[in-house]
């Protein structure tokens, strides 16, 4: 079993909490797949710089004001979730500093990655 350090930023303070894991080195190596782009929907992330965690609830998001810009994911405050259309937050997956949990995977999220992924990569050629 595995025990790492992660530091938690709440509001304008940080503190370490232990987190353990009885992943082995497979489980790890796919983890890190996984997290190289894109999170599942649901997962719950904490930005660079920021002090309140977002809940991912979607991929490759345009701003109005900027269709030249494509955002990595949309989400919204976590635990408080949509509480006004004003609050969507849009934000790359560069800018994630600590993923508190992964969101539900299964067979059809898989897919839905594997087309986005094949859909992105379309638009770069």
């Amino acid at each position: 079993m595995e025990k790492k350090s992660v530091k938690k930023s709440v509001g304008s303070k940080s503190k370490v909490v232990s987190l353990t894991s009885n992943k082995t080195s497979g489980d790890k190596e796919k983890d890190e797949n996984v997290r190289k782009k894109f999170l599942p929907v649901g997962s719950v992330v904490l930005l660079k710089n920021g002090s309140k965690k977002l809940m991912i609830t979607g991929f490759c998001v345009v701003n109005p004001k900027n269709k030249n810009k494509m955002w990595d994911y949309c989400g919204c405050l976590y635990p408080e979730g949509i509480v006004s259309s004003s609050e969507i937050f849009l934000f790359d997956h560069n800018q994630i500093k600590t993923i508190y949990h992964l969101g539900y995977e299964n067979e059809e999220e898989k897919r839905y990655k594997s087309e986005l992924k094949g859909y992105l990569k379309s638009k770069k050629s």
